[in-house]
């Protein structure tokens, strides 16, 4: 019998299960193509919700079932076993079953499969029913012990090692926890080791384990871990509650790294690094991600979501929680703009067209398609506006009696807001609101001046989403400063929180006419709609306090440069040039901040400012004039550039916020440099880099201005042996390519020899960069389009979640013009065509075509 149909989940149905887990015995004999699993566990009826025995098993040959070690009469279709409740003993009981599984043609990387010799796991969101039978679902937290059988020399599973022997390994975790937190890992593998004591004294053994050869590339990660678990300790209180705590790097995996208790999962992108292949961006991600990953464990794993609906709930919380760790350990100013930079590059995008949802889901079909930056980066966002609104002082104080109070349970967004309505008495019922209403609020503000008052007074909206129509006035806290004609900062950071559709504010007694300063560190994910003049813009640019709105005021002055070039054919405004050059020398600013300043908004980024603009982009044009202001630039810099460049080579490399924000500014100046000197000074760099940033920016230099070949045949001479580098080599020549040649140089890049579909870093590092390369993907021929459609349709069979994800490239399909859409759609609707397409990838067609 076959239950596979896809079906729509919704929040107002949920209910507890009819049976709870007590505790798990899992006993693993590994083999690659079959696998046996035996499983013991312990169920305990619920009392307030009686019914059958409903356990998830998917991919499963099942060998027997018992209970209380007896036959029992049972049911099987595709996806469940049932054992009718009339059959179940009334008070707790065993459940055995022993089931035979294939790792070894498991190319989905869900449940338990191999990656270069090596057995994994990944099992959020539903992976674990791939494993054995069992009520898979995140409210279900049982305590685990598991026996992994193997020749291995390495036999890794959560919690602490319980007992060992030749051929076998022993783990037990102490804290409850939900399936989808399972890990198990076997191989061939080496330990890198570090040692941390928490605060209460505890000792804990630290490994990272990697596979021979990468082990010089683990001390980063170390101590990346040590930091975050201090930081944990000291900003939040939370202390580290097993004996051991294991990374592993894994070749071969759909995310970015997992949770699982004790025993974190990465892909090895994200945690091996080293400065000969590593970029400081790398370098970044790994710190990012390493904290991220470590501070689940108090939210995500001590503290897990009731249901997949509450997904946000660990993970924006998270994800806010690695920002301010990244922030305290870099720069606060630099991490928020990159932050917003991705907010708006993904999460903007997505509430603006037809994959836009809430931050809590009403609704979905396949739960792996709502891990999005929806769910993610605006899901942060909300954590950061109250924050903002209630103090810093009351936030903490509302996270300890979250801790306190939820420790060991599956809890809702409402148990979350509760801790904070209790802890400051405040009604926050109406900024709930964000959890439940799509879109990205319209933030539009009109400015009177009265004898000594300045009055703001604001508007807001939100464009309707699928299934929301109607849309009511959120809660936006808005920071505002008053600047004064000579440049002195008059009314500091002041909230402003914003309740209704429109609303104003004053400002009383000031003896001159200020100029606001509105919307600091981006106080809210809104896009703030203000009529200002490129005079003002600049003067903020020169004299904002705010390091956030200073660099957003150069941003617009290059969006309305680059807008007036494609629209209108206008020259750049030399006020703009003059006030960019300022910022360059001014050597007071942080290198990287110069950086971000330096950086043209993207291709895509000015596509949605067009649109928005009421004019249909041109991506070819909009390809053009970027290419000609970067040019502008070179050539009115060209005083400039040689000594800014020189000025901050930072020697030899450190992985820190001072070299790395030097070699920032200094590729981003090489880039220009090398329309002027013909690529002389990125040459010399490519041959006597001694470090990944530098070598890879010259080489990207180079390709961007049109030449570069020789260099990149002989970085693949010199990096081909080194997988994580070769990633870099494939994205490279795409993400830079001429739009005309885009899909041409990818589609040879698939027929390279070193290109593996089945590995997602290779496939991404291809049609990622594609994607991203916004002229190349929209060219007027359509060949991209149909490159991407053919190979998503190879793949959907072998990894349907990595498919799905990538068809979020056709999502802003609708906002160019007939012929591209005409191509698109074409695309779109062969690939939801084609025969037993998984339901991940059909519901994202399905989404993204009903625009």
């Amino acid at each position: 019998m076959t239950d596979l149909a896809p079906q729509t989940i919704f929040l107002k149905d949920y209910a507890e299960p009819h049976h709870w887990v007590e505790t798990v015995h899992l006993t693993f004999a590994l083999s690659p193509r079959a696998t046996r699993v035996r499983s013991k566990i312990v169920f305990t009826p619920n009392d307030k919700n009686t019914g059958d025995l409903i356990l998830n098993g998917e991919q499963l040959s099942l060998k027997s079932v018992t209970v209380n070690g007896a036959y029992v009469a049972y049911d099987t279709t595709d996806t469940h076993l049932t054992i009718k409740q009339a059959d179940l003993p009334q008070e707790p009981f065993t459940f055995e079953a022993e089931v035979e599984i294939s790792p070894e043609t498991n190319t989905a990387l869900e449940g338990l499969y191999m990656s270069s010799g090596m057995y994994c796991t990944q099992c959020e969101a539903e992976g674990f029913r791939k494993i054995t039978y069992y009520p898979d679902r995140p409210d279900v937290m049982a305590v685990f012990t598991v026996r992994v059988e193997s020749e291995l020399p390495v036999m890794l599973s959560n919690g602490n090692p319980q007992a060992s022997g030749d051929g076998w390994a022993e783990w037990h975790d102490p804290w409850p926890k939900p399936a989808y937190l399972f890990a198990l890992v076997a191989g061939e593998l080496l330990a890198h080791a570090g040692q941390f004591t928490t605060m209460s004294g505890k000792d804990v053994e630290l490994n990272i384990y990697v596979r021979k050869g990468d082990e010089d590339k683990c001390a980063f990660g170390m101590q990346a871990l040590i930091d975050s678990m201090v930081w944990d300790e000291r900003v939040y209180g939370r202390e580290y509650d097993l004996d051991i705590f294991n990374i592993v790097a894994v070749d071969d995996f759909n995310m970015g790294a997992m949770e699982n208790k004790g025993l974190n999962i990465f892909n090895s992108s994200c945690v091996l690094a080293s400065p000969e292949t590593s970029t400081d961006a790398t370098f970044e991600r790994v710190e990012g991600i390493i904290a991220h990953e470590y501070f689940h464990n108090w939210t995500g794993n001590r503290i897990t979501c009731r249901d997949w609906f509450q997904l946000c709930l660990k993970e924006g919380l998270t994800v806010y929680r690695d920002q301010m760790f990244s922030g305290d350990m870099r720069s606060h100013a630099v991490k928020r703009i990159e932050e917003v930079l991705l907010l708006r590059a993904r999460q903007f995008r997505e509430d603006n067209g037809p994959l836009a949802h809430n931050v809590r889901p009403e609704s979905f079909v396949e739960i792996n398609n709502f891990y999005t930056a929806t769910v993610y980066t605006k899901g942060a966002e909300v954590i950061g506006m109250l924050r903002r609104l209630i103090g810093d002082e009351a936030y903490y104080k509302g996270c300890d009696l979250y801790f306190e109070r939820h420790d060991g349970q599956a809890v809702t967004i409402e148990d979350w807001i509760k801790a904070f309505e209790d802890t400051t008495g405040r009604d926050l019922s109406h900024f709930q609101q964000w959890y439940s209403q799509a879109g990205t609020p319209r933030l539009s503000v009109e400015e009177t001046w009265d004898n000594g008052t300045l009055t703001l007074s604001f508007t807001q909206s939100t464009p309707a989403t699928p299934g929301q129509d109607v849309k009511k006035p959120q809660v936006l806290p808005i920071m505002v400063g008053l600047i004064a004609q000579d440049g002195t900062e008059v009314v500091p950071n002041t909230i402003l929180e914003m309740t209704e559709s429109s609303q104003s504010f004053t400002f009383e007694g000031l003896s001159e006419r200020p100029v606001a300063s509105i919307l600091r560190d981006f106080s809210a994910p809104v896009i703030l709609q203000r009529e200002m003049d490129a005079k003002t813009r600049a003067f903020l640019l020169a004299n904002d306090t705010d390091p956030f709105n200073t660099w957003e005021m150069g941003r617009m002055l290059a969006k309305d440069t680059l807008v007036a070039m494609i629209v209108d054919g206008t020259e750049p405004d030399p006020a703009y040039l003059d006030a960019l050059k300022t910022m360059l020398s001014d050597t007071r600013k942080d290198p990287a901040f110069r950086a971000l300043c330096l950086a043209l908004p993207s291709q895509d980024d000015l596509a949605q400012t067009l649109t928005d603009a009421g004019v249909t982009p041109d991506p070819m044009a909009i390809y053009e004039q970027l290419e000609e202001l970067r040019h502008i630039l070179a050539s009115a810099f060209k005083d400039i550039l040689p000594a800014l460049y020189a000025d901050n080579d930072a020697g030899a490399f450190k992985p820190d916020a001072n070299g790395s924000g030097k070699r920032a500014l200094r590729m981003a100046v090489l880039s220009l440099l090398t329309l002027n000197d013909g690529g002389a000074a990125a040459r010399n760099l490519f041959e006597t880099a001694d470090n990944m940033t530098e070598q890879a920016g010259a080489l990207t230099a180079l390709l961007s201005a049109g030449t570069g070949q020789e260099e990149l045949a002989s970085f693949y001479a010199q990096w081909f042996h080194d997988r994580l580098v070769m990633d870099k080599w494939f994205m490279m020549q795409v993400a830079v390519a001429a739009p005309l040649e885009a899909a041409h140089i990818a589609d040879k890049l698939t027929q390279h020899a070193d290109f593996e579909m089945k590995n997602p870093n290779r496939f991404r590092a291809v049609f990622g960069a594609l994607q991203a390369n916004h002229g190349g993907f929209h060219a007027p021929d359509g060949a991209a389009y149909k490159l991407l459609a053919d190979w998503l349709i190879k793949l959907d069979p072998l990894n349907p979640q990595t498919t799905a994800r990538m068809c979020g490239a056709f999502e802003t399909w609708k906002r160019y013009d007939a012929d591209r859409q005409a191509m698109i759609r074409t695309q779109l609707e062969r690939i939801l065509a084609t025969p037993n397409l998984s339901g991940d990838t059909t519901e994202m067609v399905s989404r993204i075509l009903a625009a």
